[in-house]
């Protein structure tokens, strides 16, 4: 049977909610994230690099989200999810895809990893290494965010998915960072037809079922 390699307030869940957006049958392995929050060693008995999410299946271990996407939509989508081929909204499909994480992600975790690192630093550097941060984010990181916030608006203002009219597994993935961008970033100050995708999203019964089998999900915490 399929496995998902379940890493607590990750990617993965993600991954969980597509397979309950597609009805394939899978199980799930739990990891949990150890006090600094990086995944524990375990992982890497299941991929090299000990991150989540990772799944196998069929005799194939497969890592990254849209590799994974991309994966089960091929095996198991029967054409579900992804528009059809030589159309827009295919083109716009595979782009929002891997921007996903070839872009949108590294302003929100650049975010992350400057507003945690005056909290873990020792108490004499901590002063240094808060303005430091803070500088930072306001000279690179925060308009780098605004910037990526402001271009989802302007394309969910064309049409009601990131691909078109229909919902994809584009949105899926694009879920991720618009929850980091709610959750640490801003979203909810004049972008409102990002916050509606939000509220699209998680009003779907698949959803809510991937929510149930992953476990409480706080994204950026």
């Amino acid at each position: 049977m399929l496995t998902v390699h379940h890493l607590n307030n990750s990617r993965s869940q993600r991954v969980l909610w597509l397979l309950e957006e597609l009805g394939v049958a899978y199980e799930i392995v739990r990891y949990q994230r150890q006090a600094d929050m990086r995944a524990p060693k375990e992982l890497r008995a299941i991929h090299p690099l000990g991150k989540s999410p990772v799944i196998t299946d069929n005799g194939n271990t497969i890592a990254e989200s849209g590799a994974i996407i991309e994966y089960l939509i091929a095996t198991y989508g029967n054409g579900r999810l992804i528009p059809p081929p030589n159309t827009p909204e295919r083109l716009r499909y595979t782009y929002w895809l891997h921007y996903a994480e070839g872009s949108a992600m590294q302003p929100l975790l650049l975010k992350l990893l400057f507003t945690l690192m005056p909290k873990r630093a020792p108490a004499l550097l901590r002063p240094l290494v808060r303005k430091v941060c803070n500088q930072a984010l306001t000279a690179l990181v925060n308009p780098q965010i605004k910037q990526h916030m402001d271009y989802w608006e302007g394309e969910l203002a064309k049409s009601e998915w990131f691909a078109g009219s229909e919902f994809t597994a584009a949105d899926i993935q694009m879920s991720f960072p618009l929850e980091a961008a709610q959750a640490r970033g801003g979203l909810e100050q004049g972008h409102p037809k990002a916050m509606a995708f939000l509220e699209r999203i998680h009003a779907r019964p698949a959803y809510a079922r991937a929510l149930e089998r992953g476990g409480p999900y706080q994204v950026g915490r």
